[in-house]
């Protein structure tokens, strides 16, 4: 049944990677037009610059509307990504300039002019979408020149947006926007304000090809600049997995080495002779955790998570995530997560199994809520944060329910069906060394071998390979930078795996060989210390790298990237324990316990 459920689980992903990349393909797909065709605008949303978080729809301000407002139907990402289409007020036929074009005509109402004088003086800005290119610009500009005051500040709105396309054929390439700053409109005073917004349009002919025209908002992240700093990063890594290797070939194994000769020759010499050491715990080393359903359940979720940064992986190096595809990480992202379920199951069940628990259906309910839930409560406050702000966060009602039924439907049979298989597998916990009936005490220890310090050691190695990608990587996610560069941030991903494995069975050892046998939650809490590092670089980000602000945007920010810290927390824990569970079974099969 094992190997059966492994290989549906196979096709599974395997389809989910075809269909993103058919997706991704089709959206893609020929968008040739002929002159004077309508080629779609869409307006997405709007909101402050430094505030990636905090969106409103297009036409929460006053803009000109259409005579209808239609509405681009979305996929499940799109909406989770706080995308909302719109079709935009501008005709921007195919090969047809325009020059001045009118929008509409509108007095602004002084409830207008603050509207619009609040969203320019927080630096809003507006994304649209042209047969799928995006493009952006900002509603207004401040005068600041020689005032010291903020009174004194003069707002203005641009009213004249003028586009520039670049065409091949009969295909659109490319299209900028920009304002004019010499068509704009004071609106510094609370007073009605008649305003006249139009548009230009100018088409130029390009030698681009269209297989090409994405490469454009991929480029800035492959500048030869950008490049030298990240493969800085990747050196330094390296440096940093070479000497941790070099250490623990050297020291680590010539102790073993060392240790090995003398239990052998003990046995040998004096065979009443009082063990020290690693040895002397061998009758306990084994014996189960406190709290084994707990431990259980996070080596299960911390697996799942690892398949699923896996097949993301796989998705972003074949090229499903170009920049702009709307919401295909977070269509990825839930998918797989739902599909992934039942190795959470399988992994949890099989090893609370191998432990001797008894209350396996407790077991499993536990390895379903433990990522899950903490993951929902947050859902439902910063979603209910988002409606009181009425941003494009907040996810319609359908949309939930469709994420629900994807739990219910998907997420929880898998779940229980890996459980099922885990606990049928009567798999046997494979220890070297019999476990005596009574546990032995631990002799008192210096403060630096508690748990707390000790996860600190072993958190700064690994956290010192990555923090220098970090950096990108919050820019794009909570800026509007743009990270295409997967392939090094795998290498850091695998560079990241390798020290906390090794930081991980360095400690295990020290910690055994003080005599302190309690060693499987605190090779995961080591394992998974990286996490809290990682929340402690939030901080820093925050108040030092970036310029946001505001209730909603500080939420968001810190309540999900809680969620991902915590994902890390239980997907490396799980790597230590594995790398720290492997390095105990060998020390211990290569000696003879009695």
């Amino acid at each position: 049944m094992g190997r059966s459920c492994r290989n549906l689980y196979s096709v599974l992903i395997l389809a989910v990677i075809l269909l993103s990349a058919t997706e991704v393909r089709s959206d893609a797909s020929d968008h040739k037009y002929k002159v004077s065709d309508q080629v779609p605008l869409y307006a997405n949303k709007v909101g402050p610059f430094h505030n990636p978080s905090e969106t409103y729809r297009y036409f929460d301000l006053p803009f000109c509307l259409p005579a209808q407002v239609k509405e681009k139907r979305e996929a499940l990402g799109e909406v989770l990504n706080g995308d909302r289409l719109v079709v935009a007020p501008y005709n921007l036929e195919f090969l047809h300039d325009k020059e001045s074009e009118v929008v509409c005509k509108k007095k602004l109402s002084k409830e207008e002019v603050a509207q619009f004088r609040n969203a320019v003086s927080k630096d809003y800005y507006f994304e649209m979408y042209y047969d799928d290119l995006p493009l952006w610009g900002f509603l207004g500009k401040v005068e600041k020149t020689g005032k010291t005051d903020p009174s004194e500040y003069k707002y203005y709105l641009f009213k004249n947006i003028h586009f520039e396309i670049l065409y091949k054929k009969d295909r659109v390439i490319e299209i900028n926007a920009r304002t004019d700053p010499g068509s704009i409109v004071d609106i510094t005073d609370d007073k009605e304000v008649d305003v006249e917004f139009m548009y230009s349009v100018k088409w130029k002919e390009t030698t681009t090809p269209f297989e090409k025209r994405m490469e454009k908002y991929s480029h800035s992240s492959s500048l030869p600049h950008h490049l030298e700093i990240h493969w800085f990063s990747i050196i330094n890594s390296c440096v940093t997995v070479l000497l941790l290797t070099g250490f623990l070939a050297t020291i680590l194994m010539r102790v073993l080495k060392n240790d090995f000769v003398k239990y052998e020759h003990d046995e040998e010499t004096a065979d009443d002779q009082e063990e020290t050491g690693w040895k002397y715990i061998h009758g306990d080393v084994f014996r189960f955790p406190k709290y084994k359903s707990l431990l259980a359940a996070s080596l299960g979720s911390g697996s799942q998570l690892f398949t699923l940064t896996i097949f993301i992986f796989i998705l972003a190096l074949v090229g499903v995530f170009y920049p702009y595809n709307r919401g295909a990480l977070f269509t990825a992202l839930v998918v797989i997560y739902a599909l992934t379920s039942g190795i959470a199951g399988y992994t949890a069940a099989s090893f609370y199994c191998q432990l001797e628990g008894t209350n396996w259906v407790r077991n499993l309910l536990l390895t379903g809520g433990l990522f899950c839930g903490p993951l929902f409560l947050t859902f439902c406050f910063l979603n209910t944060v988002a409606i009181a702000y009425s941003a494009t966060a907040a996810l319609p009602f359908g949309t939930i329910v469709v994420i629900f039924l994807i739990w219910a439907l998907v997420t929880s049979p898998l779940l229980v069906l890996g459980g099922i298989a885990g606990k049928n597998s009567k798999a046997e916990f494979q220890a070297p060394c019999r476990t005596t009936k009574y546990p032995r005490e631990i002799p008192p220890l210096p403060w630096y071998r508690g748990t707390l310090p000790q996860m600190a050691m072993a958190g700064f190695l690994p956290f010192s390979a990555i923090y220098i990608e970090l950096y990108y990587i919050f820019a794009s996610v909570w800026g509007h930078r743009i990270y295409t560069i997967y392939s090094i941030l795998f290498i850091v991903f695998i560079i990241l795996l390798i020290v906390t494995a090794f930081i991980t069975v360095a400690l295990t050892y020290f910690q055994l060989a003080a005599e302190d046998h309690e060693w499987w939650w605190r090779s995961f809490l080591c394992g998974g210390s990286t996490g809290l590092f990682i929340y402690g670089y939030c901080l820093y980000y925050y108040y030092a790298r970036s310029d946001m602000s505001g209730f909603m945007q500080t939420s968001f920010f810190f309540g999900y990237m809680a969620c991902v810290c915590y994902a890390f927390f239980l997907m490396l824990g799980t790597v230590g324990f594995r790398a720290a569970l492997f390095f105990v079974r060998h020390i211990y099969r290569s000696i003879k316990c009695e």
